[in-house]
């Protein structure tokens, strides 16, 4: 199927012998608009939830309930550059990098909320 339409790309149309250049313009335009379609519907949605996962797990302080991408429930008890260590039961503590915390949706809507306060005409925050 992609064979045929790349043929068909390639081949001049009817009355145009004489236009040789019309055919390789016209296949390059649909390369790019491949790309650009790639680009928008694939690689740029990637890079934001990359973003925002990232961001998420920056904003992972000590106290805060996780969830690993294994599956693990805990609480982090110390926050490190590149790792956590999270309290799984009483008294059992493991360390795992920051790259294994699974983003939580409650959990970031819960911390949206938290951060946004509203400042009324008299200057009380609600």
């Amino acid at each position: 199927m992609m064979n045929q339409f790349f043929f068909l790309l390639m081949s001049n149309p009817q009355g145009a012998e004489g236009q040789q250049g019309s055919g390789m313009s016209s296949m390059l335009i649909m390369i790019l608009l491949i790309f650009v379609v790639f680009y928008f519907f694939m690689i740029r949605p990637q890079s934001k939830r990359q973003k925002k996962i990232q961001e998420y797990r920056d904003s992972l302080q000590k106290g805060d309930e996780v969830i690993t991408i294994g599956g693990i429930h805990g609480k982090i008890t110390n926050v490190d550059e590149t790792t956590f260590t999270i309290e799984i039961a009483d008294g059992v503590k493991i360390k795992i990098e920051k790259a294994a915390v699974a983003i939580d949706e409650n959990e970031v809507s819960k911390k949206k909320e938290e951060k946004q306060t509203i400042v009324t005409v008299d200057g009380k925050e609600k």
